[in-house]
């Protein structure tokens, strides 16, 4: 019997052993590959990091259409692991990441940050997988070829708005003190933004919602349109929108012109019905016929693209550089408080970096609310179609929930928070932010406090002033 024991076991160990060799073979031989004119080739730290990636097979779970192994395929577990793949291609796809290798040319901030948030969490690959594909696992020098990558990535593409070098490498970055834009456009955009007349009833101005003195909001739980009726969602703030992918929760505007163009002929927010009738209004206004003029040039047409390109234009001068830990990430050392630097290191450390990255502190991709945790279950009460977030644009399952990351400059001005108004403080939203968006459920107290006290060096200036300071 102890004979057969041991054999059983011998030829378990060497079956084992057996599948683990193959699925090396199989993982190297149908693994991502560069072709030979990728500039990547020639840049060594960028090299060193595909074929970590690449070696590790990550696409297997992040990316769809790959050949996948033979075991995925057998009933039982293709059932169990097909939820993996799912959650995979939810928390992140890696085919954009792939395909800036292949043509040499940097992924995008988030992208950076959600690896980088992962190799310092020693996150992936999981230890299931790392069961059936020894290969895999990376040592200490592959994920130092990794954040070395990113971290040179960022320094040579990213480091455009006056970081120290200590700080160029970060996942964030100053905003910058200004940008190119149109002055006669903007002088005309900012009068048509605090002009009533763009609303059907007169009463309502873009600046009714984005109270430039109130953080760009109007601090209520969702947004108050004509005649009193209720919105279905938060109004984010106007203050660094440019720096976004897209505009509103969902994407659905590409750009500031386009946002512009919404609310206007919104019914239920400043509910005006033809282009045509806003048009006559201003016509009647001698006023706008030489800024109009100014701005486009005498053949201009008053109609929905002129005004809301000019909007657009004067929406552009809507940033906040200056706030304390822009002049931290200058190098200004004693700009924000130990605290505040502690909380920022920890802000990174849980993975709040991983979205929240680039200029704005976020506003570069789009994420699903609740990754991590089941975030309308628990809050209770309808999903609506304004939690449905980017799949109201797109309809593919995969961007259901999915929202544009809020930007974090000026957070401490701009409550309540998220999509549906549902946090009232700071401190409740990252709270619920660790719980449901990262692996670390439940914060330290010390932790919110000082990851609070960091997104309270946030707020910038505008037009000489901080927004701290600026009254109603």
């Amino acid at each position: 019997m102890k004979r057969i024991i041991v054999g059983l076991v011998g030829a378990g160990v060497v079956a084992y052993g057996g599948v683990v060799a193959f699925l090396q073979h199989f993982d190297h031989e149908t693994a991502p590959r560069l072709t030979a004119v990728s500039p990547t080739n020639k840049n060594p730290v960028a090299l060193a990091a595909f074929n970590v990636l690449s070696d590790a097979r990550c696409d297997y779970c992040h990316a769809t259409g790959r050949e996948l192994p033979f075991y995925f395929h057998v009933p039982v577990a293709n059932q169990l692991m097909e939820k993996d793949l799912v959650q995979g291609r939810r928390h992140f796809r890696i085919e954009p990441v792939l395909e800036a290798f292949e043509k040499g040319v940097p992924p995008s901030e988030e992208q950076l940050s959600r690896i980088e948030e992962v190799i310092v969490q020693n996150r992936m690959p999981p230890t299931l997988y790392l069961l059936m594909h020894w290969h895999a696992h990376l040592s200490n020098a592959d994920r130092q070829a990794v954040l070395t990558w990113v971290r040179d990535t960022r320094e040579r593409y990213y480091a455009d708005t006056g970081a120290a070098p200590a700080f160029a490498g970060e996942p964030v970055r100053p905003v910058p003190e200004q940008i190119a834009v149109n002055n006669a456009q903007v002088v005309l955009g900012r009068k048509l933004f605090f002009d009533t007349k763009l609303s059907g009833d007169n009463g309502l101005s873009c600046a009714s919602c984005h109270d430039l003195n109130r953080g760009g909001v109007d601090h209520l739980k969702t947004a108050t349109g004509i005649g009193g009726q209720k919105g279905p969602i938060n109004v984010p703030s106007v203050y660094d929108a440019y720096f976004k992918i897209a505009q509103f929760w969902n994407g659905r505007a590409p750009d500031l012109a386009a946002q512009a163009a919404g609310p206007v002929m919104n019914p239920v927010e400043m509910g005006s019905h033809d282009w045509g009738a806003v048009a006559d209004k201003l016509n009647g206004d001698p006023e706008y016929a030489g800024l109009f003029k100014a701005a486009f040039g005498p053949a201009v047409a008053i109609d929905q693209q002129s005004i809301t390109t000019a909007i657009a234009e004067f929406e552009k001068t809507l940033i906040t550089p200056d706030s304390p830990f822009d002049d931290y990430l200058k190098g200004k050392k004693d700009a924000i408080s130990p605290q505040a630097i502690r909380g920022y290191e920890r802000f990174k450390a849980i993975g709040c970096s991983g979205c929240h990255s680039g200029i704005g502190l976020g506003g570069g991709a789009y994420e699903a609310m609740g990754l991590e945790g089941d975030y309308f279950k628990d809050r209770g009460g309808p999903v609506t179609d304004a939690d449905e977030g980017r799949y109201t644009v797109t309809h593919a399952d995969g961007d259901r929930y999915r929202f544009v990351v809020p930007n974090l400059h000026n957070i401490d001005q701009t409550a309540p928070y998220f999509h549906d108004g549902s946090a009232n403080t700071l401190e409740e939203a990252v709270r619920k932010m660790a719980h449901y968006q990262t692996p670390d459920a439940n914060p330290s107290e010390q932790d919110v406090t000082d990851i609070v006290a960091f997104l309270k060096t946030l707020t910038g200036r505008y037009d000489g002033h901080s927004l701290a300071d600026m009254k109603p």
